[in-house]
């Protein structure tokens, strides 16, 4: 019985020592193997080339054909390889391909113009050419409306125009002739009633005429900041770019403004008229002319009031230019404040604090304080 265990003993630590010079073994030539890899030497990866063609920076890539012979392969762009790509495909979907890839890029503004063009010069030519707006946004349902609502407002509006200064004429002749003023209300009622139907007809065109422009501004396809379109606006139409910027309360402040002045030009304009004819009726030298007021008033003072509504309605067309001015730098200003990030989180806070404070009797002393921080 001890013999037969003694065998088994001696089995089991016999495996024992051959699974444990196998498993040494084995290691040893794994150290091996990695000490021989670690001495190799490492592969370093080419750098990238590039060429400059066309002044666009290329790729290129070396292609080995041999030990001794290489070949410099210039890598097509993105673009070019999904077009290249799409060879197969029939025409029309290739130039559908190709418009989706350029729009995706922002290189292409609307199917009919090549180039993109910036705002400022669309809305130039919009000025020469209404409706240009509309036909760079492909907006071309809008071009007919346009120069039918300008074309039709002008057409009545020089007609009524021609009416206008026939019965002038009229009315201008009976006065010189001191006709009653029996005879001057007929004609200066219709006098007056074509020239409002001739101030509404031209204010109808050229509201339509700024409108479109304006239009093609505002739906611009392609990149403007919102500073550049507010100022824009403001520029074609006062008030316009205050509205984009939602400075709502701004508008009615802008074209009362310019109502104002326009009425203050137009009153100072009418009284420098009406001076100026009194003076010439009384400096012509014919008694057989007299005018409005029957002689009471020196030909010095129908000068000086001539003068004086002149030199007023000179000054307020300057202060509208002015005004005008004003009224762009406000919208643009305001369109660069609203860019600004301004973070509600304001805090101020009070703090003690321990400062140096330096004497000329005891040198340098720590102070106790309070300190005010703000957090913004």
């Amino acid at each position: 019985m001890r013999l037969r265990h003694g065998r088994s003993i001696a089995v089991w630590l016999t495996g024992a020592c051959i699974l444990f010079a196998l498993g040494g073994y084995a290691q040893d030539k794994k150290d091996k193997k990695e000490k021989k890899d670690k001495n190799a030497p490492q592969e370093v990866p080419e750098p990238k080339r590039y060429k400059v063609e066309g002044g666009i920076l290329h790729e290129v890539k070396v292609e080995k054909l041999s030990d001794t012979l290489t070949r410099e392969v210039v890598v097509p762009d993105s673009v070019q390889n999904a077009v290249d790509s799409t060879a197969l495909l029939s025409a029309r979907e290739q130039r559908r391909l190709r418009k989706a890839l350029l729009d995706s890029t922002g290189q292409r503004h609307s199917a009919i113009f090549r180039d993109s063009m910036p705002i400022s010069r669309v809305c130039a030519i919009s000025m020469v050419a209404p409706g240009f707006g509309q036909l760079y946004n492909e907006q071309y349902w809008k071009i007919p409306v346009a120069w039918a609502t300008l074309g039709t407002s002008l057409y009545f509006g020089l007609q009524q125009n021609k009416k206008y200064k026939s019965y002038k004429g009229e009315y201008e002749a009976m006065q010189m002739r001191n006709a009653s003023q029996e005879e001057l209300n007929p004609v200066q009622a219709k006098m007056i009633r074509h020239n409002t139907y001739r101030q509404l007809l031209f204010a109808g065109a050229l509201a339509s005429y700024i409108y479109f422009i304006g239009d093609g501004a505002v739906n611009y396809q392609g990149y403007a900041t919102s500073v550049k379109k507010a100022t824009t606006l403001s520029t074609i139409c006062p008030g316009a770019g205050q509205f984009y910027n939602r400075s709502y309360w701004k508008v009615p402040i802008v074209l009362g403004g310019f109502a104002t002045m326009a009425y203050m030009i137009d009153w100072n304009n009418r009284g420098y008229k009406r001076f100026k004819l009194a003076y010439d009726l009384v400096t012509d030298n014919n008694d057989l002319t007299v005018d409005e007021f029957n002689g009471r008033y020196s030909a010095d003072f129908l000068r000086n009031l001539r003068n004086n509504y002149r030199r007023n309605r000179d000054l307020c067309i300057i202060l509208t230019g002015a005004f005008y001015l004003l009224n762009i730098i406000d919208a643009h200003v305001d369109a660069q404040l609203k860019d600004y990030d301004i973070s509600d989180d304001l805090a101020v806070t009070v703090e003690p604090t321990l400062t140096n404070f330096y004497s000329m009797r005891q040198s340098q002393s720590n102070l106790v304080g309070f300190s005010i921080k703000f957090t913004f």
